[in-house]
């Protein structure tokens, strides 16, 4: 396998997209923001389908944005490297505010590097029933556009960890493996574009359902609990191509992600079932 190296494709990107001064903007997180751009764009054309005015859709990706953003980076911090980030205070900063203490004592600014997409989609729920207390928005209609355009984030979110070179996945010897060369020399299953090409098709999928059924649809948890099962099903499965990203998930029976997905998998199941009540409660007020 190692003798035929050159078959496979050598990945090595600069996840630096450019330098502002002192500033670097990172492929990471603009493919976070593109995705979330897209995200609020899809989102405010479904507002509009359904009726629901720019005065209640405005808040709304401010609410998410900043739920995804602290949510992201506290799961990551506290489940992933807690032994770095809640051991000392210089650390505890880093994982608040987007700097790295140098060893001469300095503080530069890095971005956040390290976003967790479980303590993201936590942060999200949060963000949307404040969004939802505040303006009155029905909880189940902003989870079902969520679930319509949330597998479009998802993906760019994954081409930004390819590009970063991180969540690599186990040694391999597909025609199709990268080596990615700031890791080691052997080739390796691209997990992350295996999760933005799914994330990219289950995406299609619900847009799909919803352009058959329209924006009557909206409101009965289907397309929240179908976006949650499909994608954390697939991330729990495809967490067996991975390689573990932190050493204590090697005594763990399944690593990290795997098991925060079960609860999403659950809470995803139990939506769909009970989408058809939802649907006939809404039917009779309708009527």
């Amino acid at each position: 396998m190692i003798a035929n190296l050159l078959n496979y494709i050598v990945w090595d990107p600069d996840p630096i997209l450019a330098h502002l001064g002192p500033m670097t903007i990172r492929y990471y997180s603009t493919c976070w923001m593109i995705g979330l751009l897209l995200g609020y764009l899809l989102m405010s054309k479904l507002y509009k389908q359904q009726g629901l005015s720019d005065e209640k859709f405005s808040p709304l990706f401010l609410y998410i944005f900043i739920g995804v953003l602290i949510g992201g980076r506290l799961g990551h911090c506290i489940f992933y490297q807690p032994e770095y980030f809640l051991t000392q205070w210089d650390h505890f900063i880093e994982m608040l505010i987007p700097v790295h203490h140098m060893p001469d004592g300095s503080w530069k600014f890095t971005g956040y590097e390290g976003l967790s997409s479980h303590g993201g989609v936590f942060g999200m729920f949060i963000g949307i029933w404040l969004y939802c207390r505040n303006m009155k928005v029905s909880g189940w209609v902003v989870l079902d556009n969520m679930g319509i355009c949330s597998g479009i984030t998802a993906t760019f979110i994954r081409l930004g960890n390819l590009m970063n070179s991180e969540i690599i996945g186990k040694v391999t010897d597909v025609p199709w493996a990268f080596i990615f060369v700031r890791e080691d020399q052997y080739p390796r299953h691209p997990g992350q574009l295996y999760e933005a090409l799914a994330y990219f098709c289950f995406f299609l999928l619900i847009l799909f359902i919803y352009k058959k059924r329209g924006p009557k649809s909206v409101g009965t948890g289907f397309y929240f609990g179908l976006c949650l099962t499909l994608i954390f099903t697939f991330r729990f499965f495809i967490e067996y191509t991975k390689e573990i990203q932190v050493a204590f998930e090697a005594g763990l029976p399944m690593d990290m992600g795997q098991i925060l997905s079960i609860p999403l998998i659950i809470a995803g199941v139990w939506s769909i079932a009970s989408s058809t009540k939802r649907a006939k409660e809404k039917n009779v007020e309708a009527k």
